[in-house]
């Protein structure tokens, strides 16, 4: 058995217990995910593996669909780097207020996204059972960690 990584503490407050490895590799990923989602293409376009951050709101009809992303990508690429810049300040910190522990969900939900499309995760979840030699296996081990942590943040911020 584990020891928890969050607890709700008796104030409302949500204890972090993470190793330094592991805040090690948050602040990696969120400079990662941070650079990509800043990317674009000298033809506008965006990285391909962003696709879940942006889905298709009118996918039947492109005018709409173009007009949609043009009005609220900013919005959410505005949202999306303020929750990144959120765990980014509070990576080393002991404890999270619930504004910080909506930052940290979002964004290692996005963080799972993002690897998860570039992995090409569908619903089977054993598309992601790698042979020990394959190159995309240390990202498949980070994709089981971002569940397996989400799914922790998730559940105490239910409690």
């Amino acid at each position: 058995m584990f020891d928890r990584r969050f607890r709700r503490k008796r104030n409302g407050a949500v204890e972090i217990k993470i190793t330094e490895d592991e805040r090690s590799l948050l602040a990696d990923l969120i400079d990662q995910l941070r650079e990509l989602v800043l990317s674009t293409s000298p033809e506008g376009e965006v990285d391909p593996s962003l696709r879940r951050l942006y889905p298709a709101a009118y996918a039947d009809d492109i005018q709409h669909e173009v007009e949609y992303q043009r009005l609220m990508r900013d919005q959410l690429l505005e949202r999306r780097l303020s929750h990144l810049d959120v765990v980014e300040t509070t990576l080393n910190d002991r404890e999270l207020d619930q504004e910080s522990l909506t930052s940290w969900i979002m964004s290692i939900n996005d963080l799972r996204l993002v690897l998860g499309t570039h992995l090409d995760v569908s619903e089977d979840e054993e598309s992601l059972l790698l042979e020990d030699d394959d190159p995309q296996q240390h990202q498949s081990a980070i994709y089981h960690y971002l569940s397996h942590l989400l799914g922790e943040l998730v559940e105490v911020a239910s409690n």
